[in-house]
């Protein structure tokens, strides 16, 4: 599905307590998993050796890095909605509550869902509160 496309930040301050836009799926291969394990030094076994995988893990295969599904985030986010307005400055100030409920086995694909919890005018400036849920397709968790 093409992204949800915001004319600008007054269209999206109307949308705020809502759900915005849905990302379509993108897989997680085993070479994004090697790449992230190269990039962050993060070499544990559950997520780089399927054979270890098949016979020592409870998930059978290896899963991603919770923090590799977290810097999907942004990637996500553009697939999910676009604005038609040019910002100068977009930064992400943090993260309130962070959680990996379930585990993304190498091979599923996943998606976000978008909602505008709260916006503040900062003295011109915008401080957007997004809540963000990961889904794993046909998981029964996010």
């Amino acid at each position: 599905m093409p992204p949800r496309i915001i004319k600008d930040l007054q269209e999206l301050e109307t949308l705020v307590g809502q759900e915005v836009a849905t990302s379509d799926w993108i897989e997680i291969t085993q070479e994004r998993v090697n790449q992230f394990a190269e990039a962050t030094g993060d070499f544990q076994w559950i997520h780089l050796d399927p054979d270890r995988c098949a016979k020592e893990s409870p998930f059978k295969v290896p899963i991603a890095h919770g923090y590799l599904t977290m810097s999907l985030i942004p990637m996500l986010g553009d697939l999910a909605h676009q604005f038609e307005q040019e910002f100068k400055l977009v930064v992400n100030y943090g993260l309130d509550k962070l959680r990996f409920p379930a585990p993304v086995p190498v091979g599923s694909r996943i998606r976000v869902k978008e909602s505008v919890k709260s916006m503040t005018n900062l003295k011109g400036n915008f401080k957007v509160v997004w809540d963000l849920v990961i889904e794993i397709e046909d998981g029964d968790k996010p």
